[in-house]
């Protein structure tokens, strides 16, 4: 049950980010839908919806892998417990 609401969970900005590709490609083709009154701003929400879908996938796949310790040592998080070399 579990692992069915966390598919739910990342599907759901899935679907943001494909709208926003939606919006982007209609705009480029001159089609205006019907929210928006102009097309520049049916263009600017499509990328809005595409940029949050997008980083809210990749947010949770960087805090998969740092669980995990799967990630180049520039992402991993400083331990905090491990004393510091400081002169």
């Amino acid at each position: 049950m579990i692992r069915i609401i966390a598919l739910i969970i990342m599907l759901i900005p899935g679907v943001i980010a494909a709208l926003g590709v939606k919006l982007m490609r209609d705009m480029v083709f001159g089609i205006l839908q019907a929210p928006f009154p102009y097309l520049w701003l049916q263009f600017l929400a499509g990328l809005l919806f595409f940029l949050a879908g997008l980083g809210f996938i990749a947010g949770f796949i960087l805090h998969r892998d740092r669980k995990r310790n799967k990630v180049q040592a520039f992402f991993r998080i400083p331990d905090s417990n491990k004393k510091q070399n400081r002169p």
